[in-house]
């Protein structure tokens, strides 16, 4: 049996190393300013990506009696925190997700026994009774990830969020190479069907997760038309899957929608016995997308059900002359502006519904059409 003895030393070569660490300190430093150049060009500015990790740092910012908006992404765009915490006296925690069904959020709330706050509810029919996929699964996302989240990960969101407010190319959901490469035009195939794609980046946030639309979007214009045009596709169903017999397929998801409406009326319960309060509200849509959700999820359907068996008090933007005046310029959400004007007039509306008692009877309507 041989023995082997290794006696390996590198050799580092003699480099002019100081000034090669220069040269590629200046091209990065040019590349990445040249991107940003660019990115900025195309109308990026620095913002806050919406991530699970900033949605669980806000999570983690609710209070027993905290005053909490859920929801979709209309929330999220639609209601302006300093007018809510002007005329309600509190100020509200945003947890609304774009993209999502509120419900998974809603029941989080419920399971927590010390929660006992209140809870303004956006609800898009076609979205908060998804059975699943996406919008299910963007809302257990966040939840998981505020269940799991390690301190590396706060202290890498932090540190991200010191970069973001500055940079503008630091888009995840539009700048990174997947992203970039995924909006080639690759036809349709048999066997591989293309979704429809996701609206672009037209908004900006802060730490508080507070969205306001983009001002480019808010003009008519190639952006404004790509996210108006872009919403038909997205709210329109997939075609049924042929690997399921027809029947079977819609009777599974009848069983889901029956289960979410006894499921959200069990989660308002539980939030209500212990002394808090939830509020539903309708949010403004308009165009052809408004049309869309009209025949879809007409009013006397999923939204008056859903507040008959929660009994919780409901606010349908079109029931008052002072809400339902505001257009939505991509169809779907308020612009920046209108969004604080559309608060202040909904205040009222709200303090009535939280601050009220028993049927909530008044501006907030329960089960009305």
């Amino acid at each position: 049996m041989h023995s082997f003895i290794f006696n390996f030393k590198r050799t580092i070569p003699e480099q002019p190393w100081t000034r090669l660490m220069a040269v590629t300190c200046l091209l990065t430093l040019s590349a990445a300013t040249a991107w940003e150049i660019r990115c900025r060009m195309w109308g990026y500015a620095p913002t806050l990506n919406d991530t699970p990790d900033l949605w669980a740092l806000r999570r983690r910012a609710v209070q027993p009696d905290s005053l909490v908006i859920i929801g979709d992404s209309r929330a999220w765009f639609d209601l302006d925190l300093d007018e809510i915490e002007h005329g309600v006296g509190r100020r509200p925690v945003q947890l609304a997700i774009p993209g999502s069904c509120a419900y998974p959020v809603l029941a989080d709330l419920a399971d927590d026994t010390s929660f006992h706050g209140t809870v303004i509810c956006s609800v898009v029919p076609i979205m908060f009774f998804a059975p699943a996929g996406p919008p299910v699964q963007n809302s257990l996302e966040a939840i998981n990830r505020r269940r799991t989240q390690t301190l590396a990960q706060r202290a890498s969101t932090e540190l991200g969020m010191l970069m973001e407010e500055h940079i503008a190319f630091l888009k995840e959901d539009d700048l990174t190479l997947g992203e970039l490469i995924s909006r080639l035009p690759i036809p349709n195939r048999a066997g591989a069907l293309i979704g429809p794609p996701l609206p672009p980046y037209f908004e900006t946030e802060d730490r508080e997760r507070r969205a306001r639309m983009f001002t480019l979007c808010a003009s008519p214009g190639p952006l404004q038309d790509r996210v108006k045009y872009g919403w038909l596709p997205l709210f329109t169903p997939p075609p049924l899957p042929t690997y399921v017999p027809r029947e079977v397929f819609l009777k599974g998801v009848a069983q889901a929608i029956e289960a979410r409406f006894r499921d959200a009326a069990s989660a308002v319960q539980r939030i209500r016995a212990r002394g808090g309060k939830v509020v539903f509200i309708r949010l403004p849509v308009s165009g052809e997308l408004k049309k869309l959700e009209d025949r879809a999820t007409p009013r006397a359907g999923p939204w008056t059900r859903l507040l008959k068996e929660s009994g919780a008090p409901g606010i349908y933007f079109d029931d008052y002359p002072e809400l339902a005046g505001f257009v939505c310029p991509e169809w779907s959400h308020l612009s920046a502006p209108d969004s604080v004007v559309f608060t202040h007039r909904l205040v009222p509306h709200l303090v009535e519904a939280i601050g009220g008692t028993g049927q909530f009877s008044g501006t907030a309507k329960t089960g009305a059409l």
